[in-house]
């Protein structure tokens, strides 16, 4: 499932959260769609469970196409939830962090 082209980076700013999610869910699988794609959160400070549902939406949208995803800076709340959710382990996040 490697690319061998340029990765994407894809850098959503400021909450992700069910008032704002819906702004970047087709950014997010145009691109998961085109290429090998890093999805870096290191400006998003805050977000909820409909975060969590937009990763899981670009990783799924991005296998189905057979391309790489990767999570970068994943905001400690989002990371808490995929945690209480047990899907922790799912997330390809960046060298394994």
């Amino acid at each position: 499932m490697s690319d061998a082209g340029a990765v994407a980076v894809f850098a959503p700013q400021g909450s992700l959260t069910m008032h704002s999610a819906a702004s970047v869910l087709e950014e997010g699988r145009r691109l998961a769609k085109a290429g090998a794609l890093v999805v870096d959160m290191a400006a998003v400070p805050t977000a909820d469970s409909a975060a969590l549902a937009l990763v899981l939406d670009w990783l799924r949208t991005a296998r189905e196409a057979g391309h790489d995803i990767v999570l970068r800076s994943l905001p400690p709340g989002l990371a808490s939830l995929a945690a209480l959710y047990d899907i922790d382990a799912l997330l390809p996040l960046e060298n394994g962090a």
